[in-house]
């Protein structure tokens, strides 16, 4: 899934009897606050993080692209290498001199802080803009609330909160004036996604427009004291006991005058924009009793509710918290209608252990400060992690203000444990008559997301309707259920929300009829347009008996395309995108189709222009065809009353899945209790199996007869969905018809029956399986999904199958493929290049291995909820997993080695203190010695670890013992050392068998924010094995620039271009002498792939793995993505080597150069292939070739160095 598509800037003129009204532009909270931004900054120092990242992209476009701020300037914006070095780059611009900015969220804005009380206590004006979102504490939340934000009210910023897209603008105008005047630098936040991703129409604000706002003689005097040996000072001092209280409070009175301050600023945008802002804003009835104070994005949806509610009748309000520090008392006072009696204050964050949440807290003492104890007040928490809050919800919290009074509740959740929650009414509908509601459920990386964005622009670009988009997506990097919301209407939109009832309701992928509720929100005689393959006569047969129902009972106009064929035809392959979005265009009548035929293909020249002109045309094409595929389904009456149709997919699965997974995959999550959950957060492993999503078009089709049973297909699967299956003749007894086999070949497997087994409801589709299969005829071809039905009882015959065991060397493709993969099934891309890697480490380690891993695209897709893609061999054992924060996995791997380390050490002391004892069974006495002989020895360590288990055990049972009595008698406890020994070698029989550590990231991990963990960890000389799934890119994020960003290549922050070459991380490792290195590619060479892996793990010591994996975000067709690493590798782009200490200790050379001399003359060629470059020469061709020549000096460099090192 991809979180973060950019929103270029688009700006229309409406005209009103010639005069120009205003400028509006169709975009996203981050674009809206980055625009004012851009404006006021010279310097931007930026660490890309969801959900902010999107503010800092969108300035580097437009520095790229040569716009210049107030000041006539680029903006120079500089990536570091974490948010703490943002911050840190922040504080050293502003006190040379230069207007700086900064753009972050969540764990970011937490490494800032030690930096933002320097910026504060030094009094310097600037203005971080965030995104504000969840924290991690028992999971990962990269969604919205106000926990970050939160955690920074005692730094001395002052906190601006927007509400809306059109606020994000506004509030970001005030914050940087504000700044500029009072010298208090501030922090303007919205919530994360929900305003930060929300598209909405809003009126834009011209550079012009602001200049006579700047306070010109506050730009000098900040220039003036900033640090120049022209005119030294000192900043930074250390102060002692004497004199640190008083200066600190020699800043209060530049506190004090912000609230007025930031008033008058207020007023003067206002007049510039036409909309009123106050410090404490009330909306509402102006005799309300009842009164909720809130801030962010839920304020939209209070104030719709009450809009609603009062017409009704109603007396209620809400007063809308911007200036939320420094915290006036007086304008919250002022704010308070004279005839309030009760107050909700909700916050959207949690604070465990205090009295009430910051927002509560704060208007509790306002209110007794005041003296107003007469106005009763209840605090509650709402929204966390971008839970869903409604109308329905807000009229709940206002029900509770007349009647019970409940006090530090919660809404939205169902909490059976402690009964904080309050009780929902019937459904709320608040939208305002008019508003036209779509949804559209697609499959991530379809495009569907897409089309919607640009439907929305040109929907808000070429009409007079305001229109908002936001978009929900699961946890599945692409190929998960997408959700987009799109509203049009004649007036303000603030419903920020989702659609919970439809005019129109888009099905973009036909597997979701049995898996997703699409149209019980759907209006009475609203539009349900299907995508799939079935005709009108079939859709009785091929629809659930629900949907039939429901589909009858609305009156719904029920339309069919076949999506897929059409895109087929024009060349698309399975991006149904642009179809689909000229099917809602036809369909809606939201504007002319003649216009909107224009439109969307101009946005298509805009979005994939940089492609190149083919794609674009493709795009025209499928527009072009779009509407012959349209066909109008009747539905019949007796649907109203249907008991049959299609039924979803069942497997026999567990009752934790039943209960707790199946409703999220539902999409039903928000139904389930808190006692549903652990509270530390842990879920069990191995439940991707169940999943059966069943999203591909085409899959793999075995054809015995070509196969020549070497595994690749296997190896290269990112979602291990085809295995080598090898059965015996007995289990073959047992075997369905049709399970073909033919015997299998290797020593290994004498005697057995072969298959490749593909589980075609688990797989993506990618393909990559038949394009690397050597066979001289191809023994796999895809087939359509709906052909491979009968290979479902196959697969499930074939994972009762025992596994193998006992295969001496797993180092060769064949047989490490006969292991069973313990990570399977994940969320990862079709095409992942990183999956792969990670399932080959869990076959060869997987029963013994821990993994930390670096928050990213692997901890997304292998650590989401509901579902984990980490399982257990036959004996139950496999990868014990954790994630803790994306900058600190190096050290959270190594506490995981040192903690397993120390609790065997104390286990090896006690098995040495047993066989000591004299009395000590010869038994145990033999298999304790041999454990502690091989105690760091994976494999050995577990026999011998099973041999002296199994002794201990027999030792303390005294049955038939002349000990017998007394051994029952004392509940079958014996208190002699030997037996007390014993029974503390069994309590610790976890430890016995030696773990594999292995610390997983990606590229922007390894080199960047998490380096110096990484360097610390590896120079500690501890066994621990590091995986850097190298991408060049953060691909979790969206695509942005690393230090292993190569030259040449365009990414996010590097839209020209990066102009520096990729670090050598390897080379850096190697300089210690004692660890570990290896330079893999998977395909490029499989056998020197698994030499790495296998030395690394068996060497006693750190070591280092750097894997070469294509991404989505390249560029390029992942279903190729295998052969993309081949092509690397053979032009010299990427190197193989491996490095090995222990070749040093026996007078070798460490070094081994494992890649064949590079074919330069494909290099360029490579290079051209891959959007991420191609896209620079069509963008920037006058630096382009110059750029590649050095991308090209730059490996062919690195590879004569290796070259010359392993002579």
């Amino acid at each position: 899934m991809c979180f973060y598509t950019l929103y270029r800037v688009k700006v229309t003129n409406l005209f009103f009897g010639g005069y120009i009204m205003s400028k509006k532009m169709t975009i996203d909270g981050n674009t809206a606050a980055s625009h004012v931004a851009y404006a006021f900054s010279e310097v931007a120092a930026i660490y890309p993080i969801t959900p902010s990242s999107p503010m800092a992209e969108v300035a580097d476009e437009w520095s790229a692209a040569g716009r210049v701020n107030m000041f006539g300037q680029k903006l120079r914006l500089a990536e570091m290498q974490s948010e703490a070095g943002a911050a840190g780059a922040v504080h050293g611009s502003l006190v040379a001199g230069a207007l700086t900015t900064t753009f972050t969220a969540s764990q970011g804005l937490l490494l800032m802080i030690p930096n933002m009380y320097k910026i504060s206590g030094e009094l310097l004006p600037c203005v971080f803009h965030v995104s504000a979102r969840a924290l991690a504490a028992h999971a990962l939340s990269i969604f919205g609330d106000h926990s970050d934000v939160m955690a920074c009210r005692q730094t001395g910023f002052a906190m601006l909160a927007s509400n809306s897209v059109q606020e994000a603008m506004d509030l970001a105008l005030v914050a940087h004036l504000a700044t500029l005047e009072s010298s208090v630098p501030f922090l303007h936040f919205f919530d994360g996604f929900r305003t930060s991703h929300e598209v909405q129409k809003i009126d834009a604000i011209d550079y012009k427009d602001i200049e006579p706002l700047v306070p010109w003689d506050k730009v000098k005097a900040f220039r003036e004291r900033a640090l120049n040996p022209e005119h030294p000072h000192q900043k930074g001092t250390a102060q002692n006991p004497d004199i640190y209280f008083q200066n600190r409070e020699a800043a209060n009175k530049y506190y004090n005058a912000v609230p007025e301050i930031v008033e008058e600023i207020m007023k003067k945008v206002s007049k510039l924009v036409g909309r009123e802002y106050k410090l404490f804003q009330y909306v509402g009835a102006p005799d309300a009793e009842r009164v909720i104070i809130a801030m962010g994005s839920g304020c939209e949806t209070i104030e719709e509710t009450i809009n609603y509610l009062n017409k009704k009748g109603e007396k209620l309000g809400l007063i809308k918290v911007h200036l939320y520090r420094p915290f006036s008392v007086k304008h919250l006072m002022a704010a308070i209608p004279a005839s309030c009696k009760t107050i909700a204050v909700l916050d959207r964050t949690k604070e465990p252990g205090s009295l009430g949440e910051p927002l509560y807290a704060d208007v509790c003492a306002a209110l007794v400060e005041t003296g107003r104890t007469d106005i009763k007040v209840v605090g509650g928490r709402y929204g966390l992690g971008s839970k869903e809050f409604n109308p329905t919800m807000v009229k709940a919290v206002y029900d509770n203000l007349s009647g019970e009074m409940k006090n530090h509740f919660t809404v939205g959740i169902n909490d059976d444990v402690t009964g904080t929650s309050l009780k929902l009414g019937e459904q709320i509908i608040a939208a305002p008559e008019g508003t036209v509601c779509c949804k559209f459920y697609g499959l991530g990386s379809d495009g569907t997301v897409g089309a919607n964005k640009n439907s929305i622009k040109i929907i808000g670009d070429h009409t007079d309707m305001y229109a908002q988009g936001y978009f929900s997506y699961d946890s599945k990097k692409s190929g998960g259920i997408t959700v987009s919301h799109l509203r049009f209407g004649k007036t303000p939109i603030q419903s920020t929300y989702l659609i919970d009832a439809a005019d129109f309701v888009a099905c973009h992928n036909p597997s979701y009829v049995t898996k997703y509720d699409m149209v019980s929100s759907l209006k009475d005689g609203g539009v349900f347009l299907l995508n799939s393959p079935w005709t009108a006569e079939e859709m009785d047969e091929k629809l659930p008996a629900k949907m039939k129902q429901l589909l009858a009972k609305k009156h719904a106009r029920f339309y069919n395309i076949d999506a897929i064929d059409l895109a087929l035809k024009v060349g698309m392959g399975n991006r149904i995108n642009t179809i689909m979005q000229a099917a809602f265009f036809k369909l809606a009548e939201v504007i002319p189709y003649d216009q909107a035929d224009e439109y969307m293909k101009a946005y298509a020249k805009k979005t994939y222009g940089k492609k190149g002109d083919a794609i674009v045309k493709k795009n025209w094409d499928a527009i072009d065809i779009a509407i012959s595929g349209l066909v109008k389904i009747d539905v019949p009456e007796s649907w109203a009353n249907a008991t049959t149709g299609a039924e979803p997919v069942k497997v026999k699965s567990t009752e934790y899945f039943q209960s707790f997974v199946e409703p999220i995959l539902a999409q039903e999550g928000d139904t389930l209790p808190v006692s549903a959950f652990d509270p530390t957060g842990a879920v069990p492993t191995g439940t991707t199996k169940y999943e059966k999503r069943g999203i591909a078009v085409m899959v793999p089709e075995w054809l015995k007869d070509n196969c020549i049973q070497c595994g690749n297909c296997s190896l290269v699967c990112p979602h291990a969905c085809i295995r080598p299956i090898y059965a015996s003749e007995e289990v073959m007894k047992n075997a369905p018809e049709g399970y073909e086999t033919k015997p299998a070949t290797g020593k290994e497997f004498t005697g057995m029956a072969y298959r490749m087994q593909v589980s075609p409801l688990d797989c993506t589709g990618c393909g990559n399986c038949v394009q690397v299969c050597p066979a001289k005829e191809k023994a796999l071809v895809m087939k359509p999904l709906d052909t491979q039905a009968k290979e479902e009882k196959n697969w499930e015959f074939a994972m009762t199958v025992p596994e193998v065991k006992g295969i001496e060397n797993v180092a060769t493709v064949k047989n490490s493929q006969a292991l069973k993969p313990l990570f399977e099934f994940s969320g990862a891309c079709a095409g992942c290049g990183e999956t792969p890697y990670v399932k080959l480490v869990t076959q060869l380690f997987g029963d013994r291995m821990m993994i930390a891993n670096a928050t990213g695209c692997s901890s997304i897709y292998g650590g989401s909820a509901p579902t984990c893609p980490y399982t257990t061999n036959e004996d139950g054992h496999g990868p014990a997993w954790a994630n803790s924060l994306f900058e600190d996995n190096a050290e959270f791997g190594f506490g995981m080695q040192l903690a397993i380390t120390q609790r065997r050490a104390k286990l090896a002391d006690n098995v040495r203190a047993l066989i000591a004892v004299d009395w000590c069974q010869p038994a145990i006495k033999e298999a304790g010695q041999e454990w502690l002989d091989n105690m760091e020895d994976g494999k050995k360590s577990k026999e011998a670890g099973q041999k002296l288990l199994a002794a201990c055990k027999d030792g303390i049972d005294l049955t038939g013992t002349e000990y017998e009595a007394k051994w029952i008698e004392n509940g079958k406890v014996c208190d002699c050392e030997a037996c007390t020994l014993a029974r503390k070698v069994i309590e610790d029989a976890d430890l016995l068998t030696k773990k594999s550590f292995w610390i997983f990231g990606g590229d922007g991990w390894a080199y960047d924010i998490g380096y110096g963990g990484v360097d610390h960890v590896l120079a500690q000389n501890q066994d621990v094995n590091i995986l850097v799934l190298d991408t060049e890119v953060y691909s979790n994020t969206g695509g942005q620039s690393s230090k292993s960003t190569p030259t040449g290549s365009i990414a996010k922050f590097a839209a020209a271009g990066k102009r520096t070459k990729k670090k050598d991380l390897g080379m850096m490792a190697m300089s210690y002498g004692y660890v570990y290195v290896a330079c893999v590619a998977m395909s490029a060479n499989p056998a020197q792939l698994l030499k790495a892996m296998t030395e690394a793990e068996a060497y006693h010591g750190p070591s280092l793995i750097i894997a070469y994996a294509p991404c989505i975000n390249h560029g390029i067709n992942m279903g190729l993505a295998q052969a993309e690493i081949k092509k690397a590798v053979d032009c010299g782009y990427w190197t193989l080597y491996r490095f090995n200490p222990e070749l040093a200790e026996q007078g070798k050379n460490p070094l081994t150069l494992d890649s064949k001399e590079p074919k330069i003359e494909g290099y360029q060629d490579f290079l051209k292939g891959e959007v991420r470059y191609a896209s620079l020469a069509k963008m920037f061709p006058d630096v382009a070739e110059g750029l590649f020549e050095k991308n090209e000096a730059d490996a062919l460099a690195k590879y004569a160095k290796y070259k010359s090192l392993a002579e």
